[in-house]
């Protein structure tokens, strides 16, 4: 097993698809792609490319570590209690674990990501 790993941010491999859970679902009607490209520690690190049309859901991270790099596309993010933050291609952000908010994605959105619970 190589300890290098290159994220391949257009993969060519079918996705897994999938949408909100339908008691986090606030908005649209947004569809999800996850092309996942590594997972270690016994799949408590994973890392790969996540797609998601429009529409808005409550984003409830738990224990988990999410790291994101924005490819394409799009996102505001409002923490309960917070102000709404805007992010477009090539910016990054960390939602730590505990974090409760809206994901508003206004366009489709492509993100690299990194989760660790």
């Amino acid at each position: 097993m190589s300890l290098l790993k290159t994220i391949d941010p257009n993969p060519t491999f079918a996705p897994r698809e999938s949408g909100p859970l339908p008691e986090r679902l606030i908005a649209g009607s947004p569809a999800f792609k996850t092309w996942a490209q590594d997972a270690a520690k016994n799949d408590t690190i994973l890392t790969g490319v996540w797609e998601a049309t429009p529409g808005e859901t409550r984003s409830i991270k738990g224990e988990t570590f999410e790291f994101c790099h924005i490819l394409a596309g799009v996102v505001e993010i409002t923490p309960d209690g917070g102000e709404p933050v805007v992010y477009r291609a090539g910016d990054s952000f960390v939602m730590k674990p505990g974090f409760v908010g809206v994901w508003k994605t206004i366009e489709t959105v492509r993100k690299i990501y990194v989760t660790i619970t």
